[in-house]
């Protein structure tokens, strides 16, 4: 009996544990590549089934365009359809305008096409979003179809028509595939990356509230969850699940989590030891500390509601004791400890309506929400359009004035490369990776083209020959690291296969293909590592040198963000350093400080600015020369002890309106404490 039970506890045990390791991560993300794979497949080979027999010249480009636009989840792979659709129709129709105006003259014509393309790259990194693709798109499209035409106008009109029906077929196919069949939802995704950050969020502002020893740049590591977030809620329109108001509490909840890390710094700048703290407020942060950490249900029922009115109290009774600056800063730091756990009441409230896809127009967090800001430099895009310009029209006059026969197709795939690829600080190792991608895919379409196919004699056959090779490309598409090496392969195997509806089996022509291929991408790489990296270095700094411009701006009236605009652009801002700062010979440390700085001083600004528009005129005058001495002066230390000085000569505060500057005045002076530690260290 004894050895039953033992070995049925070992079965159990050896169940738990299988179960255990298909439930890893690793397996997940196993299953769902080749989930993805075999859904892409199947509607690939379903657009080209209708393709073929409607009889269309080049069919392949509905399993290409069925490629491209598959994503892993039901809503992307939507909106990329979507955008993909709106990209082709207006790039084939600003060919169609192009092509036959400058018939007889070759090189203006490709003057203008690229002029075309990189006036598409322009903009489609300007807006930043996933609508950035239907520009890319625009030019994509334009490349394909123009340069071919350039020596053969006369044929314009119906291979742009005849392209986009292709590309329907595809998008259609795709959008239906993934939409219907086991559609992978990414409201999901939001969400549980939406519970971690609160989650995280909390447990930062505890351990801030325990006094335990942290950078303030490690809270803005908060701005890549964010910005993952903003990527994810784009798509979820498409998902068909949440309703309009819901996009509203997305927008809001943004709000409050960026909100939520200014204040965090703040508590941690003005927090004191427990021998320097009233009782009083010791037994309330012990209250805060353990509403964090273990949430509404603990075993004192310590609510947000009653913390917030608690905090309010404390915070009357200081404010009719203070005469000091140490008083002042007491005062602020019950103020924004009242404001984080509102913020965190609400971010619970607004979380909940996303979740359960609530109507969140009732509730008041949702009014007047700003959302992600998107930072834009028009300049950096105007300098990789230009790069990209001079890359594609040298491609253009080197094909033209060689009479290369395969030169359009050569000069196709590279006015492809350059907008695929122009987003990416370092373009060239993605290339390198599409190259590795296009050699196989070569190798592979060679064996199918001249070994395989020609044994093919009908579709269902076809489709058995053709499987191996895509579900595994599409396997390694769905997986970041080896996607662009993926589409090296699933691009390349419907041209060089030719799969139309006859096989023609030209191998000389195969061969030319490949050549021109790698011609392109070679060029390619060595042309855009010369015009179009952007060293990690400079885009820092040229990102720290618009910040302090900003702040300038801010402070001459020039600029005039409200707080949230200037949180959420910022935030985005860091999003963009942070990853670059692995490729930099910059102190990471460093540089999220001086970000964290410039982000607490605008706002300080902007609070002081509202001021300065409603104070007397003497306090007007102050504070204009305290913005003044903020953007003109280097000594820091001085400025602050002079800020001290105001605020102690305007203690004890009188009024409201005055009890607001000393409450901004308190907020730079305590924002510039990272000036003075810099000072020190460069001491």
């Amino acid at each position: 009996m004894n050895t039953f039970a033992l070995s049925h506890c070992h079965f159990l045990r050896a169940v738990s544990d299988l179960l255990r390791r298909a439930a890893s991560p690793a397996l997940l993300n196993d299953a769902n590549a080749l989930l993805y794979s075999a859904k892409t497949f199947s509607a690939a080979m379903l657009a080209y089934f209708i393709a073929l027999s409607i009889g269309l010249e080049r069919p392949s480009w509905a399993i290409i365009t069925v490629y491209i636009v598959s994503q892993t989840s039901v809503s992307a792979s939507l909106s990329r359809s979507l955008y993909r659709l709106a990209g082709t129709v207006i790039g084939a129709g600003a060919t169609v305008l192009i092509v036959p105006t400058f018939v007889n003259t070759p090189v203006l014509c490709s003057v203008m096409l690229t002029g075309w393309i990189t006036f598409c790259l322009y903009l489609s990194l300007l807006v930043r979003t996933s609508r950035a693709y239907a520009f890319v798109l625009a030019g994509y499209t334009a490349s394909l179809i123009g340069f071919p035409a350039v020596f053969d106008p006369g044929t314009i009109f119906n291979v742009a028509i005849l392209r986009v029906q292709e590309i329907m077929i595809g998008i259609f196919c795709a959008a239906f595939v993934h939409r219907y069949v086991l559609p992978a939802r990414i409201s999901g995704v939001f969400n549980n990356k939406l519970a971690q950050t609160l989650r995280s969020a909390r447990l930062r502002m505890a351990d801030t509230l325990a006094g335990k020893p942290d950078e303030h740049s490690d809270s803005l590591h908060l701005a890549l969850a964010l910005q993952f977030l903003q990527g994810i809620s784009h798509h979820i329109p498409y998902d068909f699940t949440l309703a309009a108001p819901v996009r509203l509490a997305r927008k809001a909840i943004h709000d409050r989590l960026a909100r939520l890390l200014i204040v965090n710094c703040e508590l941690r700048d003005r927090l004191q030891t427990p021998e320097e703290m009233p009782v009083d407020l010791q037994i309330l942060l012990q209250d805060v500390h353990t509403w964090l950490t273990v949430g509404e249900e603990s075993e004192r029922k310590i609510t947000a509601d009653g913390l917030i009115k608690r905090s309010e109290q404390l915070t009357a009774l200081y404010v009719s004791q203070t005469a000091t600056l140490e008083g002042a800063i007491r005062v602020s730091f019950m103020r924004h400890l009242t404001e984080a756990i509102h913020l965190l009441q609400q971010c619970a409230r607004l979380s909940d309506a996303i979740r359960h896809a609530k109507p969140a127009s009732a509730l008041v967090e949702v009014k007047a929400a700003k959302g992600y800001v998107f930072h834009r430099d028009p300049l950096s895009a105007a300098r990789t359009a230009l790069g990209a310009f001079s890359i594609i029209l040298s491609g253009c006059l080197i094909w033209i004035y060689s009479a290369w026969p395969d030169g359009a197709t050569a000069v196709s795939v590279l006015g492809v490369c350059c907008t695929l690829f122009a987003s990416f600080d370092t373009p060239a190792p993605h290339l390198v990776k599409y190259i590795i991608g296009s050699v196989w895919g070569v190798l592979i379409s060679l064996i199918y083209s001249f070994v395989l196919l020609p044994q093919v004699t009908d579709f269902p056959v076809l489709v058995a020959v053709l499987a191996p090779a895509y579900l595994l490309a599409g396997s390694l598409q769905a997986r970041p690291p080896t996607t662009f090496m993926a589409m090296g392969i699933t691009l390349t195997l419907p041209i060089l296969c030719e799969l139309g509806a006859h096989y023609s089996g030209d191998f000389a022509a195969a061969i030319n293909t490949a050549i021109a291929l790698f011609s392109a991408i070679g060029f390619a790489v060595v042309s855009m590592s010369l015009l179009q990296t952007v060293q990690a270095d400079a885009a820092i700094n040229r990102l720290l040198k618009l910040c302090r411009r900003d702040i300038r701006r801010s402070v001459k009236g020039v600029f005039k963000p409200d707080e949230m605009y200037w949180t959420n652009l910022m935030i985005d801002r860091t999003a963009l350093l942070l990853p670059r700062l692995q490729r930099s010979q910059h102190d990471s440390g460093k540089v999220l400080e001086h970000m964290l700085h410039y982000l607490r001083i605008g706002l300080s600004v902007m609070h002081l600015r509202h001021c300065y528009s409603h104070a007397q005129r003497g306090t007007a005058r102050e504070i204009n020369d305290l913005l003044y001495q903020l953007i003109h002066t280097k000594d820091m230390i001085a400025l602050r002890e002079h800020i001290a000085s105001t605020i102690s000569l305007s203690m004890p505060v009188a009024d409201e309106p005055s009890r607001q500057i000393v409450d901004r005045l308190v907020d730079l002076y305590c924002a510039l404490q990272d000036s003075n530690k810099e000072h020190a260290n460069a001491e």
